[in-house]
């Protein structure tokens, strides 16, 4: 079986807007990661663990597969 592909992409930007224009800096503390955690999330410069992904969803009020979406290479 072969290697699978792909890209984690993201709402967090959009959702944060939508939970009262939550900063980065206040996700950050909610989940008990760094400010330039969510940075890299945003950008798509870093795949958060599965935990630090259930805790943003968590964190934001909605599931996670509405936060998180796999894209899959070709």
């Amino acid at each position: 079986m072969g290697k699978t592909t792909g890209r984690l992409g993201n709402r967090l930007r959009e959702l944060r807007q939508q939970a009262g224009g939550l900063t980065q800096q206040e996700l950050a503390e909610r989940v008990g990661v760094t400010r330039q955690t969510i940075i890299a999330i945003e950008a798509n410069r870093y795949s958060p663990s599965l935990e630090v992904a259930f805790l943003i969803a968590q964190a934001l009020g909605v599931g996670i597969e509405q936060v998180f979406q796999f894209e899959p290479g070709r």
